[in-house]
């Protein structure tokens, strides 16, 4: 399946402008910018869910790595929850797990659109939404939570960094967050999961991080295979706002 939405964004901003005598004067741009954006995307939808008309689940969306970009949604079983779930996993929630493009990375607004989408077409508790990526669908997964803090429930970022967005901790000190990685992990630094951590504990965010100290960048197989993960992230819900 796939998902196509045009985003429209509020842009506002000051803009400093060199008058005649070389002085600088305060401007303002206000105006709007559509975001043409669609992603293919497995769904695996819970035991029970046809035989249930009211009741409403739990939402996970997965963003994959770099090297399952393309259009093959079967790549995407290489990893992660499509993995489990076509190994014969079973997960009391809707799964759905994006394809990124090829030559593209995830894209906050994009991924904000296509969980809408699935909140309004199927039956989601929205306060039960929760996102998880690794590798480049880790940094995805970060820059999502802090354009969007107050979508999601939890995030699960793995083997992956926020950059310099760390600066903007406080925007998610309320978000429930999991953070893996490698001790050994040559591809993204766990540099970048230990900065991010050590941001969020600074501003009393609610954040865990689990560093393997033998892994290397496959950190995700150890951290999507261990129960307390989901069981930890079932269990959150999302803050009042």
């Amino acid at each position: 399946m796939k998902i196509k939405h045009t985003l429209a964004a509020l842009l506002l901003g000051a803009a400093p402008l060199i008058s005649e005598a070389g002085e600088q004067t305060a401007e303002q741009f206000r105006g709007t910018a559509s975001l043409d954006v669609g992603y293919h995307y497995l769904l695996s939808l819970p035991d029970g869910y046809a035989e249930t008309s009211d009741k409403k689940w739990p939402l996970i969306i997965f963003l994959h790595g770099a090297g399952e970009r393309g259009e093959n949604l079967e790549a995407l079983k290489k990893h992660g929850p499509p993995k489990l779930v076509s190994a014969g996993q079973k997960f009391e929630a809707i799964i759905a797990s994006p394809q990124c493009p090829n030559g593209q990375i995830w894209e906050a607004h994009a991924v904000k659109a296509l969980t809408d989408h699935l909140i309004k077409s199927h039956r989601v508790d929205a306060d039960r939404v929760y996102l998880t990526g690794l590798s480049m669908g880790g940094f995805g997964s970060w820059d999502t939570a802090m354009v969007y803090p107050e979508t999601y429930a939890a995030i699960v970022p793995i083997c992956g960094g926020a950059g310099v967005r760390f600066i903007m901790a406080d925007r998610i000190k309320h978000l429930p967050v999991w953070i893996f990685h490698g001790a050994k992990d040559s591809v993204v630094e766990p540099a970048y999961a230990k900065k991010m951590f050590d941001a969020l504990t600074k501003v009393g965010g609610k954040v865990k991080l689990t560093m393997y100290p033998d892994a290397q960048h496959d950190s995700w197989t150890a951290a999507y295979n261990d129960p307390e993960l989901w069981k930890w992230m079932f269990a959150q819900k999302r803050a009042s706002r």
